[in-house]
């Protein structure tokens, strides 16, 4: 049984290191193509730009603020304060499949070799060489967003649809993967839901007896848009009863 829904949650500690060419501080601008993403705001302030179709936004956030955006939204976490987010998103086990793509600049985005090597942080070294990395790929996909959104702004829909173009050929390799994942997650998901309905609805409550509580620990890493606790959904601890 994976998270409710079928979702995956996360703890996240937006960046506050290193300003970007803009003078902000904060996390990678990327998209999701597949999956939608909630922001829960718990602590902390700052701001949410994104980017599609529509233009150009920026949302303040700050403790109490929930915000979501479906696939396609180039999101951007700018920190003010110590902002803190609990992150919810669709589709669990998808965005660390490879939903999500960068706003690398468009020949990098459009070079599956360029784009995989300026996405993929260093293992095996030390934490400085790894925020050094992460601060380097922040700032090239900045340098890309900024492009995006400069040329929205001036009513330029052609670089976005160019980076829509690219994101789709990036992933498209991955989509029958992905499918597998889905169809175990979301999909096994509401298929027992309606399983479910049809045995309530005959009266049988006997799925009762076999339930349970389960628990995922965190697991600390480096995100795209800060410091993360993720929680493996999908293999989670199952807690028994103690018969004391």
């Amino acid at each position: 049984m994976t998270f409710p829904g079928g979702t995956s949650l996360s703890r996240l500690s937006v960046y506050s290191g290193a300003c970007a060419a803009d003078g902000l501080r904060g996390g990678t601008p990327h998209l999701h193509t597949v999956s939608t993403e909630a922001y829960v705001v718990v602590g902390g302030r700052g701001t949410l730009m994104t980017a599609d179709a529509r233009g150009v936004r920026e949302t303040e956030l700050n403790a109490g603020s929930t915000v979501w955006f479906t696939p396609g939204t180039i999101h951007r976490a700018v920190n003010g304060d110590g902002l803190e987010v609990v992150v919810v998103m669709s589709n669990a086990g998808l965005p660390e499949a490879g939903d999500a793509v960068m706003t690398f600049p468009p020949e990098i985005v459009a070079d599956p070799e360029r784009y995989l090597r300026a996405a993929t942080l260093p293992t095996g070294v030390p934490d400085a060489e790894i925020e050094a990395a992460v601060t380097r790929r922040r700032d090239l996909a900045v340098e890309g967003f900024l492009q995006i959104a400069g040329a929205l702004r001036a009513g330029d829909t052609v670089p976005l649809r160019r980076f829509y173009d690219s994101a789709v050929a990036l992933v498209r390799p991955a989509v029958a993967g992905w499918r597998q994942i889905w169809e175990s997650t979301v999909a096994r998901q509401a298929r027992d839901t309606a399983e479910l309905l049809d045995v309530l609805e005959g009266g049988d409550g006997e799925h009762l007896l076999r339930a349970s509580l389960m628990e995922s620990p965190p697991r600390p890493r480096w995100g795209m848009c800060g410091h993360l606790r993720t929680h493996d959904v999908t293999h989670p601890v199952v807690r028994t009863s103690d018969p004391s």
